[in-house]
Formats: C-alpha cells, structure tokens, sequence
C-alpha cells in the first residue's frame, strides 16, 4: 500500500520497508508583496465613535457611520479625513480622543433603560420608537447621520436580547429586575457630551496594553499619521520616536499665527532633528467646509493627504492641493502676500515645510520644499522617508518565511531571487529607476557575507543596497541671449 506524506515530514534516508511513498511539495512563491504605502492614520475629537481603538475607513461615507458628522473643531477628525481625500487619499484608519469627561446619551421607556452604545453629543439624535405590530412589537432606532436599525418581538425581553446581538446596535437596552409590559412611543436620548478639548497627552496616548492615543494606531501599517490640530511642541520626541519605530512619516504643525523666528526657535528647542516627522509652519489654511462653513485649518491633513496619494517614491513638493481658499498669511481676500526667499530659505534651512502660493510651477496651492524635519541633507527629503519605511515594511513583511528553513546554497539563492524579483518589479513600475545604464540595486546573499562561522550559530544575512531617484528640487536653467551670441544646433534641436 503505498504511503503519502507532507514535504519534510518523512526521512527518506532511514526508510526499511519496501513501498511507494509520494511526497506532496506545497507550491514555492519566490515573489514579495509591497506593503500599503497610502494608508493614512488620523487622532482626532468626534461626537461618536469608540475611544482609543483604531476604526477602518474608505472616506467620508464610512466616516460618518463610524464616527458621526463634523465638528466645528480644528482637532475633528472628520475634517482631516475630509480634506486628505480631496486630495486623493482613500485608505485611513481613525483614532477618537476624548478628555474622559465625555457622556453616553440615554433614554427610558418606564423603568427600561436606553443609552447610546458610544459618547458623544451625535447621540442626542438617536430616537427611540416602540410600534405594535400584527405579531408583537417593533423597537425602531433612528439618526439622520448614523443610520437606521429596526428589532421584532413579543416583548422587552426577546427585543433586547435582538439589540444585544447586534454588532452595529446604536443603543443597549438595560432591563430592571420586574420587565414592564411593552407600550407604543418614542423617545430621544439627551445628554450625551463630547467632554473638554482633549490634552496633548490624549492625543499621544499609552503605549500599555490597551493602547490610546496615537499609539493605537501601532501594527496597523498606517504609512503617514497625524495627530489633527495638536500643535504643541511636547509631542514631537514622542511622534518622532513611534514613526521611527513604526515606519510611519508623522506630519505635525506648528501652532496657527506663528512667526517664522518663533517657529525656528521652539523647533531648536524641541531636539526635533528627524525624517520621520514633516513639520509644518503654522501658517493655516482657510477652508470652506460644507458643515460648518469657512474655518482655519491646520495644514496637516493638506500635506497628509497629498502624500498618501503618491507613490513612496515622490515628494510634496509642487503638487497642487485642492480646496484651499487662503492663509493666514495672504488671507481670503486675494492678498498678493508672499514669503520672500529669505522666509522660505530661514525655513527650509531649520527643517520646516509650508503651503502657500504661488509655487515653483505657477499660480496654485502647494507644500514648497517637500522636506522632513531632518537637518542632514541626504536624508531629509519625503521621498526618503517615505521610500525607505515602504522598503522595510515590504521586507518585514514578506521575508520572514525563510526564518526555521535549512541553510544552505538553495536558501541563499531562494532569498537572492526573492528580493531581486521585488526590487525588479519596482524598477519596471518606475519607483526605482535606471541611472548611467546601471541597476540601483544590489543583493548579496551567499558565502561571502554568511561564513560557517555565522551560520553555524544560526545567522543568516542578506545585505541589499538601493539607490533612490532624486527629486528636482533647485532647476537652474542657463540663458545666454543677444544678438552676438552665437548658435550651434545639434541634431534633434529643430
């Protein structure tokens, strides 16, 4: 009879018994998927929503059922997921920060107690309806942003226990000791609260076991990250340090109406000297929102989204951003007011980012230099940050199943082949690119750099170098003209 086994299971060296044994190979994959480089992580106040876990959304559309209708509030999370979109971010998970003083709306039919299953002053729509039916009763719960949800029964009992089932319930039903009879009406829930404006210490949370704050977005492969409308300078060593440690390019701001002498000043007094985190000059930007009419805005969600629309490889810098009707600076009535190159350059040179207009390719709203808050030139670009955390996060993500396997020449050159394959693909798709008829990347993975001496105690190494694109940042075009000058055309010139 002949015997089928697992690849690896069976020791085909020691086998005693004549027979057929048929070993079944699982299919190799060679090849390594990138990692989301568009994903946008947002911690921001709402009026519903849970507090502190990360939620999941495509836009506006799923915002508003998650966490309710925007705010007049420049810390609203909705207004940051709202402008990054326009900007052709898709991809975003949302983090709701309250100050702990925030109250669920609740209700009573008799002695059944209703309250909202989350805080919030949007629970104070949610209203209640008890209607007799043919077969029983019927607990209608309704909200003109949250949706609509509707529970049968024959009583208060088999009603609650529907509620209770239900993942995506707007209320709980509370039942006292002696159940009351059902009878028709209504009732709205009052008394939810929002609580006081949230402290910077809520918005960078615990990095506990149930984590808060901005560390709740921590394994969920968020790209870029922005703590909406904070703009203390406390938080920068703390968002510095969790977007190296996550891969994550942080955008932050400096307060609104700042100067450009105090902005270079608070950053040196900050220590924030890293490409992980895009500091933006708090020159806010006027924005007509369609809820609550013309605010002044933080930049943040602007540069956010702009990046997360992007491929890893390119730069904010001179990109046009929807939606941005002035600043602070040139105002909202047409001000010709600019920054002179001496703002820009005191800026740039301390590591600070700005959006203002015009930029270098006209008359249009744009991040001006498309730098990280770095001070070492060759690493303080976006494209830096951004390609380098997609890099990592690809190979932590993906190389990880050659750890347990057998070292010899055949894992070696299934590792070669398996980065050279991704860094391939790159190279087709233009996120690295051919210069001087060289590859921009390398691989070695052998004996060479994995001596016996290494592998015998269980080290395995592959050393991968990659040379990115540089971005256009100082085009300088020579002009000689006059009627003296003398012209040589090439071929093709004409």
């Amino acid at each position: 009879m002949s015997l089928v086994y697992q690849a690896g299971t069976l020791n085909t060296t020691a086998l005693t018994v004549p027979n057929l044994y048929v070993q079944i190979a699982q299919p190799q994959t060679l090849g390594l998927t990138g990692a989301p480089s568009s994903k946008l992580g947002i911690v921001g106040t709402a009026g519903w929503g849970p507090v502190g876990s990360p939620v999941p959304v495509g836009g506006m559309g799923d915002y508003l059922v998650a966490f309710g209708a925007k705010q007049n509030a420049v810390t609203d999370a909705g207004l940051a997921v709202n402008i990054a979109a326009l900007q052709g971010a898709s991809s975003f998970v949302v983090v709701r920060v309250t100050d702990g003083t925030d109250v669920a709306a609740s209700g009573s039919f008799g002695d059944v107690a209703l309250q909202a299953v989350h805080t919030g002053t949007a629970g104070n729509s949610i209203v209640v309806t008890v209607s007799a039916t043919g077969s029983g009763y019927a607990l209608a719960v309704s909200h003109p942003v949250l949706g609509f949800a509707s529970y049968a029964g024959h009583d208060w009992t088999t009603i609650a226990a529907a509620v209770a089932q239900d993942l995506s319930a707007l209320i709980t039903v509370r039942l006292p000791e002696v159940v009351p009879d059902m009878v028709s009406g209504s009732v709205t829930l009052m008394g939810g609260l929002d609580g006081a404006a949230p402290s910077v210490a809520s918005f960078v949370g615990k990095d506990e076991i149930v984590r808060t704050g901005m560390y709740a977005l921590r394994g969920q492969g968020c790209a870029i990250a922005l703590l909406h409308g904070i703009t203390d300078s406390v938080s920068y060593s703390s968002q510095a340090a969790f977007g190296l440690g996550e891969g994550t390019y942080m955008i932050a701001s400096g307060p609104s109406y700042d100067s450009v002498t105090n902005a270079v000043s608070i950053k040196a007094a900050s220590g924030l000297d890293s490409p992980a985190v895009k500091l933006m000059f708090g020159d806010w930007l006027w924005w007509n929102d369609d809820v609550n009419g013309m605010m002044l805005v933080s930049p943040q969600a602007f540069a956010a989204g702009i990046l997360a629309a992007l491929s890893p490889e390119q730069s904010s810098l001179n990109k046009a951003l929807a939606g941005i009707v002035g600043s602070q600076k040139s105002g909202l009535t047409g001000s010709s007011a600019t920054y002179s190159t001496a703002e820009l350059s005191t800026l740039f040179t301390a590591g600070i980012d700005v959006i203002c207009n015009p930029a270098p390719g006209g008359s249009y709203w744009a991040v001006r230099c498309g730098h990280n808050a770095s001070s070492k030139a060759i690493v303080n670009g976006d494209n830096y940050t951004r390609l380098t955390n997609y890099l990592a996060s690809s190979l932590a993500g993906g190389m990880g199943a050659y750890v347990g396997q057998v070292v010899n020449d055949t894992l070696f050159s299934d590792i070669r082949a398996t980065l050279l394959g991704f860094l391939s693909s790159l190279l087709s798709q233009g996120i690295l690119a051919v210069q001087n008829g060289e590859l921009p990347y390398s691989v070695v993975c052998d004996s060479t750099n994995n001596p016996q001496t290494r592998t015998a105690l269980g080290y395995v190494q592959a050393d991968v170098a990659v040379r990115y694109q540089g971005i256009n940042e100082k085009f300088v075009v020579n002009l000689q003209g006059g009627t003296s000058v003398t012209v040589t055309s090439g071929g093709g010139s004409v």
